[in-house]
């Protein structure tokens, strides 16, 4: 079910983004409009990176195996670093065309046109960015993230070129064109500030949120037999998610016993986390300090 949703939310937003680059690139041709150039050089992009993302979705949703046993969940931040790499490089250009509009302001012709494209462009970039969060909550995918964050700014940005258009028709306000295209260059690099930090995140292996931690410390805590826990590990990887921890028990405790405590402790994180993956090594109780000392050591 999730690599199903995974593989059609990226065929949808490939299908977007082509459908908004001929809709666009009609427009601009009979406008000549800066914001507008801006609004399908981001779509081209979009476009880009979603087929990256395409690729990258296919690979992290292949199984683990004998050279990858953590899986190839990694692909997706590659894929984030590389649509930031486009993103970045794109907003820089969009930079460089507005000042030279600013500085030389050009008219705009048929006007009603390239509001007419960007009307529909906000409405189907509607309903694709709310395909994509039902999906997110499902897989909790890092790839359709980054695409849904190029998408949610494409509403700011196709927002701001429709406004942009609708006041340089006006007289005396043909500036009004290039700092359209300012705001959508600022929005799309906040956009690639943000997926690269995604990606950095993912790549480091950093640990998930506190408050996740605190889920499943709690888990724990609840359980009458355990006694306390150590050495609390997370990370995740594409959409896989890895948690590992030390679980103090009865040093009397029978081993059976023992490891159906941590078998029922595992049921209980997987309710929070589906299709994680968990490793809990039993500890005897209050024998922390018999152990070789450990820099990483949390509880």
């Amino acid at each position: 079910m999730r690599d199903r949703l995974m593989r059609r939310a990226t065929y949808a937003s490939v299908t977007v983004a082509v459908v908004l680059i001929a809709a666009k690139l009609a427009a601009w041709l009979v406008t000549d409009s800066v914001a507008l150039l801006a609004s399908l050089i981001d779509s081209l992009l979009d476009a880009l990176a979603s087929l990256v993302n395409l690729f990258a979705v296919r690979q992290a949703l292949t199984p683990a195996d004998k050279e990858h046993r953590f899986g190839h969940g990694k692909a997706e931040a590659l894929a984030g670093l590389g649509q930031a790499a486009l993103i970045i490089g794109s907003a820089l250009f969009l930079v460089v065309e507005s000042i030279q509009r600013l500085i030389s302001p050009q008219p705009v012709a048929y006007g009603l046109a390239g509001i007419g494209v960007m009307v529909f462009s906000i409405l189907l970039t509607g309903v694709l960015v709310l395909y994509q969060r039902h999906v997110i909550r499902n897989t909790n995918s890092l790839a359709i993230s980054a695409d849904r964050l190029h998408y949610l700014s494409d509403l700011l940005t196709n927002l701001t070129v429709l406004v942009a258009l609708a006041i340089t028709s006006l007289p005396g306000f043909l500036w009004v064109d290039a700092v359209g295209a300012l705001i959508v260059a600022a929005v799309v690099l906040k956009s690639a500030i943000d997926i690269v930090r995604g990606a950095l995140d993912h790549l480091m292996d950093r640990e998930l949120a506190d408050e996740e931690r605190e889920r499943i410390k709690d888990v724990v805590r609840r359980h009458p037999e355990a006694a306390a826990m150590h050495d609390l590990r997370t990370r995740q990887s594409g959409n896989q998610i890895f948690i590992q921890f030390h679980l103090e028990l009865d040093p009397e405790m029978p081993l059976r016993q023992a490891h159906a405590i941590a078998v029922e402790i595992e049921r209980e994180v997987l309710v929070l986390f589906p299709g994680a993956e968990v490793i809990i090594h039993q500890d005897p109780a209050g024998m922390l300090e018999d152990l070789p000392p450990f820099a990483g050591r949390t509880v």
